[in-house]
């Protein structure tokens, strides 16, 4: 197969990345050998080394064998960015056991249906989240829950700062902690001693993590990643920002750790770099940048509203952020005037790239050069391949320039959906390409351009949203009758959820009281920032919504 796109690569970039042949727990063991003394994670100031990690997460790996999980066993991690979501990542991976993330300002309702399909026996949980899990219903297989005070990573003046009797510091403290009786604290699991060295490792083609990502029907199907495809993805990665230095980047991990670019980018790429890592539970830009006075940022990924706000607030501040010389966008498409905006305040390029959960995530990328085209998604990783098709018959190559769909190869993709081999046999082909689900055009370079979605996913901030899953819970309001949802584009470069319903006879529409049903029932990105009324929808034949001539009719209403 052709891969003219290699002619365009930063120069040093390989055309193949050398596959790991062990698992990712190797991957963690030797940057502890290597950087012990290094600082690996940094939470508002507190340090934890190398060396410190390794012994977290021995230790934690024992606490977890002792509460009886083993190799191919399922662990819920339901966790912000924080020092204890690393080491609760590893420690789960030390044993053989199996990753399951998830965001932890899901409602009750969204993670119920992740733990009935993954059936995990064991979560590790922001202690404020605990509540959600305890309301999940008895047929829910989990029976222990570790529970995770984040405030005790903090610095000991910050911790003091947040135990004052002053109404800001309770306040503050109520959102970051919460009471969690009945759990074992994360204190408690790390206290029962180090995991013996013999304890069985997993191998490199076992699987490590199940990732949840959102589809067109609604329910989330967990994505298989097994270790060869992380590893191989984190070395990917290396390849592509070429000249980044083992022990020297400072990597922000402003991007959530349960969404699959925060997890490739710093769990498994920035540990592999032996990199410093600032974590963020949350974005707020004015944190970020008094960070950035002590330890300013080298490697800043992220998605354009962050680029946007963290650029201009640099402005307002007089702070220097030329340190950061790899930034990669993704998630969404990247406005030139954010690349303008960034690179007037950044040491290097800003280059969009291209991934899905599916492919551990990142498949394309532009390069760190001036050879980069913006407006694209960039071209193939190194050892990855791409196809344009037919979206109707993917075994037919459309010609060069011609709109189709993309399919991806490589060894970053994924082995199939959890217990879902119906929708494992939509996504895979029996030949190993990936169908993306994205149409897009690709020139003579390779440079690949998105131009439509065959997917009705609705990205909003960088989050998939899938708009059955919100029509399911407008429908179940007593006043609404029918609902389509769509994605509205922003200046952004994003979409914001727009919801269109039909109402029963005689109600007049009250989009407050939607919002509030919807809030109770979504997290925050999925509820409609807009509701609008109809007296119809347009359908199909068989009565199915048409969700394009909805966005199409709404787009041009709003427009006029």
């Amino acid at each position: 197969m052709d891969t003219p796109w290699v002619a365009h690569y930063q120069p040093g970039v390989p055309e193949q990345i050398e596959l790991p042949t062990e698992s990712l727990v190797s991957l963690v063991e030797r940057s502890v050998r290597e950087a012990g003394s290094a600082v690996a994670l940094e939470f508002f100031g507190a340090e934890t080394t190398y060396a410190q990690l390794g012994e977290q997460i021995e230790r934690a790996a024992e606490g977890l064998r002792l509460l009886g999980v083993q190799a191919g066993d399922r662990v819920a991690l339901v966790l912000p960015n924080s020092p204890q979501h690393v080491v609760a990542f590893y420690a789960v991976l030390r044993l053989g056991a199996i990753v399951v993330e998830h965001n932890p300002l899901y409602t009750e309702r969204e993670l119920r249906h992740m733990f009935e399909d993954h059936a995990a026996q064991v979560a590790i949980c922001w202690d404020v989240a605990v509540p959600k899990l305890r309301a999940l219903p008895d047929d829910v297989s989990l029976e222990h829950i570790v529970s995770v005070n984040m405030v005790k990573a903090f610095p000991l003046a910050k911790r003091l700062a947040l135990s004052l009797p002053v109404a800001k510091a309770k306040a503050l403290r109520s959102r970051l902690t919460a009471p969690a009786p009945d759990t074992m604290t994360w204190s408690q699991l790390l206290g029962s001693g180090r995991l013996v060295p013999s304890h069985p490792k997993p191998s490199v083609n076992d699987l490590a993590v199940i990732q949840y990502t959102s589809g067109t029907t609604g329910a989330p199907k967990g994505a298989m990643l097994s270790h060869l495809n992380l590893f191989a993805n984190a070395r990917q990665g290396e390849a592509w920002m070429h000249g980044a230095q083992y022990r020297k980047e400072v990597f922000y991990a402003i991007l959530p750790m349960f969404h699959a670019f925060g997890m490739t980018l710093f769990l498994t790429y920035g540990i592999l770099k032996q990199a410093r890592l600032v974590l963020f539970p949350a974005f707020d830009v004015d944190l970020v940048l008094d960070a950035a006075k002590k330890h300013p940022p080298t490697v800043y990924c992220a998605v354009p509203p962050i680029y946007e706000k963290t650029a201009a607030r640099a402005k307002e501040r007089g702070i220097d952020l030329r340190s950061a010389k790899f930034c990669i966008s993704g998630a969404m498409s990247l406005p030139d005037s954010v690349v303008e905006l960034w690179e007037s305040v950044s040491g290097g390029l800003l280059v969009e790239g291209y991934g899905m959960t599916e492919a551990s995530p990142v498949c394309l990328g532009n390069p760190f050069h001036p050879s980069r085209r913006t407006g694209t998604i960039g071209v193939p990783f190194p050892s990855t391949l791409m196809r344009v098709v037919d979206q109707d018959d993917p075994t037919r190559e459309v010609a060069q320039g011609e709109r189709g769909e993309l399919l991806i190869k490589g060894p970053q993709v994924f082995s199939g959906y959890w217990n879902n081999p119906e929708e494992t046999a939509k996504a895979l082909l029996p030949s190993g390409w990936l169908r993306t689900g994205d149409l897009v055009t690709v020139d003579a370079d390779g440079f690949t351009t998105i131009v439509d979605r065959v997917k009705e996913l609705i990205i909003t901030g960088g989050f998939n949203v899938s708009p059955s899953e919100v029509e399911n819970v407008l429908r179940a309001h007593h006043d609404v009758t029918d609902a389509a949802v769509v994605g509205a584009p922003t200046s952004s470069g994003g979409e914001r959820v727009v919801a269109v319903v039909l109402l029963r006879t005689g109600v007049t529409l009250d989009v407050d009281a939607l919002r509030e049903w919807c809030r109770e029932r979504l997290t925050a990105y999925k509820v409609p920032r807009e509701i609008v009324a109809l007296n119809d929808l347009p359908r199909s034949m068989l009565g199915k919504v048409l969700r394009k001539q909805v966005r199409d009719q709404y787009l041009a209403d709003t427009t006029d």
